[in-house]
């Protein structure tokens, strides 16, 4: 069996909670995606799972070098979960997907192809659902949210929620962080001074599995998180430095 690379040029980030049965499936279509591409490792971050989900890691851990896990000793939830993942990730560039396999794998290439033709400055490539595979009334959710953001953060990101993104590592662990920080990445890295870009990306349905979010619970910690972000941007202050020779 190969060994992991020592030096991986890309982590997926994976925050997974009761997936057990989203696991095998969506760590098959990462492989599809990247092996033979780039040099990579998967980082799969366990919040506190009550099924087989930490389980069928473990086993998968055994047929699959590039397969590292991380696990929550209590529920943490997906933001604080991400930043763990990121945390323990080895590579410069970091790509996070959502648990449930609603984001399509075969979509990171494309964000990779993005960045490569990118401005420098460019920190954040965000997913864009064009066409979501979700409840016609979590579609309404989202576009209500959508547009209230839009209209007080001016983050020109039409959707912040999708899962997918690829952002350079120190960038994102450079941000503030808070719970659900995750569903504001454009308008922190836009904040923090960086440029950021929208690609569309597939979007499927949920296969196996309960969704995690109520439209309720999302809306009840939205608006306090927004007006939270739109207080960060308007204190914030930001200078070029440099460095006096002696």
């Amino acid at each position: 069996m190969s060994l992991p690379p020592a030096a991986p040029q890309l982590s997926v980030v994976v925050p997974v909670h009761n997936e057990e049965d989203n696991v095998a499936p969506l760590i098959a279509e990462i492989l599809a995606a990247l092996r033979g591409r780039i040099a990579f490792e998967i980082v799969y971050v366990d919040d506190a799972s009550r099924d087989a989900t930490l389980a069928r890691l473990r086993a998968l851990q055994a047929a699959t070098p590039e397969l590292r896990v991380v696990r929550h000793l209590s529920n943490a939830g997906q933001s604080t979960a991400v930043r763990n993942g990121v945390k323990a990730a080895r590579a410069p560039w970091i790509a996070t997907l959502d648990g449930d396999g609603q984001n399509d794998p075969a979509d990171i290439p494309r964000l990779l192809a993005e960045r490569a033709a990118a401005a420098p400055e460019v920190k954040l490539f965000a997913g864009w659902r064009v066409n979501r595979r979700d409840s016609g009334s979590k579609r309404w959710a989202s576009k209500f949210a959508n547009a209230l953001r839009a209209r007080l953060l001016r983050d020109a990101t039409p959707d912040t929620g999708c899962g997918i993104k690829l952002f350079e590592r120190a960038a994102f662990l450079d941000l503030p962080y808070f719970d659900h920080m995750h569903r504001y990445l454009p308008a922190l890295m836009q904040r923090a001074g960086w440029r950021t870009v929208s690609v569309p990306v597939n979007h499927r349905p949920r296969s196996a599995g309960a969704s995690k979010y109520t439209n309720l619970g999302r809306a009840l910690v939205g608006v306090r998180d927004l007006l939270g972000v739109s207080w960060l941007i308007a204190r914030s202050r930001r200078t070029a430095v440099e460095e006096l020779a002696p």
